[in-house]
C-alpha cells in the first residue's frame, strides 16, 4: 500500500511538472526574436505570403488561445504537424524516440553493472593504487567532453584502424540493431561517460556503508571480507545508486543532443537540433514535453525500484 500511495503522488507530481514544462516551453519558443513564418519561407517571401503562413499556423491568435488549442491537441495524441519536414510530428517522436531509447539502453546495461563493480573495487582499499587509478580515469574521463571523446574515437577507430564506421547514418525508421557495427562508437563515448559518474558514486556509498557500524559487527563476527561485501553493504549502497541511475535514464533518451549529432544518428536530440535550426517550433514544443516525461518516468523508476530493495524507505 505504501507503495501504490507513493505512486499515486509522484503520477501526479509529474503530471504538475509536464504542465509546468509545457507552459515553459511554449512562451520560451513563442517569443524568440523573429518571425517564424518569415524563418519557414525564407528571407524572399512576400508579405502576402508570410501573412498566409501566419494565418494557417494561428500565429495571429492571442498566445493563452494558441497554448490551450497545442495542449488539447497533444491530450488527443496530435502533436501538430512539423515546419520542416511536413508530415505529422507524433509518428517522427515516435520513431525518433525508439531509436534513442536503444541507443540510451545498450549504454545503460553497460555502463551501471560496470559502474557499480568499478566503484566497489575502489572503496574497498581506499587510498590504494587500485582505488587512485580506477579514481583517477573516472575523474579524466568525466572532464572529458562528450565530442572531444567521440572525435578521438572517431580519429582512432574509424579513420586509423578502419574498424568502425565513423557515422550512425541511417534512415530514421530503419531498426538500428540491424547496423551493430553503427552503434558502437556511439555507445562506446556514452558508456564512458556514464562509468565515470556512477563509479563515483558507487565508490562514496560504498566507503560510507563499509564504516558503519553493522558492517564492523560482521566483520568482528569473522564473516569473510567478501560476503561482508556484497552481502551486507552492497545492498544497502544500491537505492542511491539506482537513483542515480535512474537520472541518467532522461539522458539517455533525449540529452544525446552531442553524441547523436555527431555521430549523425537518428534519435530525438538530432531531431530537436535540427528543428531549433530550421526554427521549428511545433517540434521542438513535443520533442522537449517528451525529454521531461523522460527524466520523470526515469527517476520514478528508480525510486520505485529503492524502495522495492530497501524496506526501510517505504516508512
Amino acid at each position: 500500500m505504501a507503495i501504490l500511495r507513493f505512486l499515486a503522488w509522484r503520477s501526479g507530481l509529474l503530471a504538475f511538472v509536464l504542465v509546468a514544462v509545457s507552459m515553459l516551453t511554449f512562451a520560451i519558443v513563442n517569443v524568440l526574436p523573429g518571425d517564424v513564418a518569415n524563418a519557414v519561407l525564407g528571407d524572399f517571401a512576400t508579405p502576402e505570403q508570410v501573412e498566409i503562413v501566419r494565418e494557417r499556423m494561428g500565429l495571429n491568435e492571442p498566445l493563452a488561445n494558441r497554448y490551450l488549442t497545442w495542449v488539447g491537441g497533444i491530450l488527443e495524441g496530435n502533436f501538430g504537424k512539423s515546419l520542416q519536414h511536413g508530415q505529422e510530428i507524433a509518428p517522427m517522436l515516435i520513431g525518433r524516440l525508439g531509436n534513442s531509447v536503444i541507443l540510451g539502453l545498450l549504454a545503460l546495461a553497460i555502463a551501471a553493472p560496470l559502474a557499480v563493480a568499478l566503484g566497489t573495487i575502489a572503496a574497498v582499499r581506499p587510498g590504494s593504487l587500485l582505488d587512485r587509478c580506477i579514481s583517477g580515469f573516472a575523474v579524466s574521463a568525466y572532464a572529458v567532453p562528450e565530442y572531444v571523446t567521440g572525435l578521438v574515437a572517431i580519429l582512432v577507430f574509424s579513420i586509423w584502424l578502419y574498424w568502425l564506421p565513423g557515422t550512425s547514418l541511417m534512415d530514421p525508421n530503419e531498426n538500428p540493431l540491424n547496423r551493430p557495427d553503427a552503434l558502437v562508437l556511439p555507445v562506446g563515448v556514452l558508456v564512458l561517460g556514464m562509468l565515470a559518474f556512477i563509479s563515483q558514486v558507487t565508490r562514496a556509498s560504498m566507503i560510507h556503508a563499509l564504516s558503519s557500524p553493522y558492517v564492523r559487527t560482521a566483520i568482528l563476527k569473522g564473516v569473510p571480507r567478501w560476503a561482508v561485501v556484497l552481502k551486507h553493504a552492497l545492498p544497502n549502497i544500491l537505492p542511491p545508486t539506482i537513483t542515480e541511475i535512474g537520472m541518467h535514464f532522461g539522458y539517455v533518451i533525449g540529452g544525446l543532443v552531442v553524441v547523436e549529432t555527431l555521430f549523425s544518428y537518428a534519435g530525438l536530440g538530432q531531431l530537436i537540433t535540427n528543428a531549433v535550426s530550421f526554427r521549428d517550433i511545433p517540434t521542438i514544443q513535443a520533442g522537449v514535453l517528451v525529454i521531461a516525461a523522460a527524466y520523470g518516468v526515469g527517476n520514478l523508476m528508480a525510486d520505485v525500484a529503492a524502495l522495492m530493495l530497501n524496506p526501510r524507505l517505504r516508512t
